[in-house]
């Protein structure tokens, strides 16, 4: 059976090239992202496991601002190690004074996330899922060690 092993890459199109590059280029480099390669028309970031491209989009495609809603994208998650990297994230995107459409918060059981924008209105998030019950887990498994730990074996008698 052919399996999906991870997602490659990601290209977007964006109106205007400079300004996507450069906020895509600050977004990225906070992330960990490098530079992978650039092209006249385009230019990737990695971080060692997921690549993210953007190019410039045709004469065509400038005639109609995207709207969130409309059919295709909707948002892009980037999954973080932890609850304060998605606050710092949002610390971050107040500074580049990026539009938050959605503050960091528990959006879901377990699951926080902050929601942004790029410049073309394009909808972003930075998330993380399960960290309060990893946390309560490894809590459980301590305890069980720590009780175990405390069972003393029964002494054999001596006569």
């Amino acid at each position: 059976m052919v399996r999906v092993v991870g997602i490659d890459h990601l290209v977007i199109r964006v109106s205007d090239y400079e300004k996507s590059k450069a906020f895509y280029g600050r977004l990225f480099a906070f992330l960990g992202f490098k530079v992978l390669d650039e092209y006249a028309d385009a230019i990737g970031w990695t971080n060692g496991k997921t690549r993210f491209w953007i190019g410039p989009t045709d004469a065509e495609g400038l005639r109609r601002r995207y709207r969130l809603g409309d059919i295709g994208f909707h948002h892009y998650a980037f999954e973080l190690r932890s609850r304060k990297d998605v606050d710092a994230l949002q610390t971050f995107l107040e500074r580049q004074g990026a539009i938050i459409v959605d503050p960091a918060d528990e959006y879901y059981d377990d699951y926080y996330a902050v929601f942004f924008l790029d410049p073309d209105g394009l909808k972003l998030e930075g998330m993380k899922w399960g960290e309060r019950g990893a946390h309560a887990a490894r809590k459980r498994k301590a305890a069980r060690k720590r009780a175990a730990g405390k069972k003393k074996p029964a002494r054999k008698g001596s006569g």
